[in-house]
Formats: structure tokens, C-alpha cells, sequence
């Protein structure tokens, strides 16, 4: 899905990077994580809506992807809560369905690294307004056998809505899923 969006981008992804997304059917993934929740009581109502992790924690994730009618299922098992998504393909552009978003990401390659920036947001069906578009930090770099990820969301006048970072182990689970 990734390297048809990217083109020769994805090429330049680091090698773990492209592992990670070169993965088919179902695979489990495991590694560590800490999380941030909201900043205020109305950031923890959309990030309650949204299924975003609700308190600050470390400790092992567990990640499950399923590919399912064409897209992929994204199940991440943190410490105190799981969180699903559907990524998906449309018009050229990978769109992330989380709770009541869609979130319509570009995708750029930078030093190795996949940056994930947010183009475009519906919450309830409704197109977010410019101004309230979440400000959105989703970046993905490899190394060690691992795909590290730092992803963070704020909403202009709630602040962050959830940030979370770690590691997932993808040395040798390509080879064990292909």
C-alpha cells in the first residue's frame, strides 16, 4: 500500500521502514511504547471518541495487522488500551479511519525517515475547517531490526489529544509472515 503510494520514495525508506510496510495477511508485532494522554478535559473527550490511549504509560505494545477487503487493520495493544484503525487506499492518498475520523494523510520520504502529514480531516462525516485541523506529527525511522514510530496530535485550543512513541521488532518477522 505505502510503496504504490510513494513511488521511488519508498525506496529511500530505511530498510526496517520498508519492512515494516512490506508486510501481508496477519502479523503480530511486539516492542515497547510509551504514551501521552490529553492535555485537557475536552482533548480526553475526542481522544474517548477517537479510542486513543487515556493516561500516560510505558511499557510492551503489541501490534496486529490484518489485511481485510483490500486495506489493512491496524490493532495497537498499549499497556491500558487498544486502539484500532483501518488504512485504506482512496484517490491516490492513504486515508486512516480511526472512531469517527478519516484522516487523509501525503506521505514523504526524508533521510530514511516516512513522514505521515495530514492533508485533510472529517470528524462525523463533516470536513474539519482549516482552522481547527489537528496538528498532526507522525514519523517512522528504522534501525536495529526495528521500526521506530513518534506520533503526537493536537487540536488548536484542546491541545495534544495523545502522543505515543517507541519501537515495534520487525527483524525476521517479514521473512516468518512471507
Amino acid at each position: 500500500m505505502f510503496e504504490s503510494l510513494m513511488g521511488e520514495r519508498y525506496r529511500g525508506l530505511h530498510e526496517d521502514v520498508r519492512a515494516f510496510h512490506d508486510l501481508r495477511g496477519t502479523v503480530t508485532l511486539h516492542g515497547e511504547v510509551r504514551t501521552e494522554p490529553a492535555q485537557t478535559p475536552l482533548g480526553a473527550l475526542l481522544g474517548l471518541a477517537m479510542g486513543t490511549p487515556r493516561v500516560a504509560s510505558s511499557g510492551p505494545l503489541r501490534f496486529e495487522l490484518c489485511d481485510v477487503d483490500g486495506a489493512q487493520r491496524w490493532t495497537r495493544h498499549f499497556p491500558h488500551r487498544a486502539m484500532t484503525s483501518r488504512m485504506s487506499v482512496n484517490r491516490g492518498e492513504l486515508v486512516e479511519r480511526l472512531g469517527p475520523s478519516r484522516l487523509t494523510f501525503k506521505l514523504d520520504e526524508q533521510a530514511g525517515r516516512l513522514h505521515m502529514r495530514l492533508a485533510r480531516m472529517h470528524f462525523l462525516g463533516v470536513p474539519c475547517p482549516a482552522w481547527l485541523m489537528p496538528r498532526i506529527v507522525a514519523v517512522e525511522e528504522g534501525g536495529q531490526g526495528r521500526l521506530h514510530f513518534d506520533v503526537s496530535a493536537s487540536v488548536p485550543g484542546l491541545g495534544r489529544v495523545v502522543g505515543y512513541k517507541g519501537h515495534l521488532v520487525v527483524a525476521g518477522v517479514a521473512e516468518a509472515a512471507a
